[in-house]
């Protein structure tokens, strides 16, 4: 059996608070790294955002292997290649990464980068939701509601959605209102809709006047001008 031998007075503590130090400001540059990443992406410099991404990435950080996953598979910065997406995604998601998890699940639904297999993309999403990204839920919703796993039976897609709703995600409120909104439930369908507008975003503001489209109701017509209202204002800060 190797013994650890008592270090001299002092010695053992500084080399040990030397190494916590190192890995306290490893941990402090890639957050700042993320971060610059992030407001590049926010402020269309995709370039730089995606320079950012790989110089954190080299750090071994799931996070960042996560971002640079993601901007391969959009193409932000660099040319769009789904495979080197999914490998970073798988790398950062055998670390315990949610949100990789999440999207090599959607590479795996759309079979962009890896051979389409909607059973992986389910069995990711759910661990994805295990580690606290509410928008895996309306995902498995949506697989289930598909059919696209058979032995599950797709009225459980429900739960799924209001699972989502319970974990916050605008998406979740959304499906649940077209559920509601297809049983005559109009009340709870309008209530869904103003959670799905508090919590959205532009793709969701697009989506409720879509979904809406055609519907003469009053209640749901307002609803409409005001999804109007916050993609258009969402566009102007873009």
């Amino acid at each position: 059996m190797v013994r650890i031998m008592k270090p001299a007075i002092g010695v053992g503590k500084l080399d040990q608070n030397s190494s916590e130090d190192k890995a306290c400001h490893s941990v402090s540059t890639v957050n700042v790294q993320l971060m610059l990443g992030q407001i590049y992406l926010n402020n269309g410099k995709f370039s730089d955002a995606f320079s950012m991404f790989e110089v954190a990435a080299r750090s071994g950080d799931p996070r960042a292997l996560n971002m640079l996953g993601r901007v391969y598979e959009r193409g932000w910065g660099v040319a769009c290649n789904a495979s080197v997406a999914a490998m970073y995604f798988s790398h950062a998601a055998s670390m315990g990464e949610g949100w990789a998890m999440f999207n090599l699940a959607d590479l795996y639904l759309a079979g962009k980068g890896v051979k389409k297999d909607p059973q992986k993309a389910y069995n990711l999403y759910v661990m994805s939701a295990q580690h606290g990204v509410s928008k895996a839920f309306n995902m498995l919703g949506l697989i289930i509601e598909d059919g696209l796993i058979p032995e599950i039976d797709r009225r459980q897609s429900i739960a799924f959605f209001r699972a989502a709703i319970n974990s916050g995600d605008c998406w979740g409120y959304l499906n649940m209102a077209r559920y509601h909104l297809l049983y005559g439930e109009k009340e709870a369908a309008l209530k869904c809709l103003e959670g799905a507008l508090d919590l959205g975003f532009r793709d969701v503001f697009l989506a409720i006047e879509q979904f809406l489209c055609g519907v003469t109701d009053a209640r749901f017509c307002k609803i409409v001008e005001r999804a109007k209202e916050r993609f258009f204002h969402s566009c102007e800060n873009v």
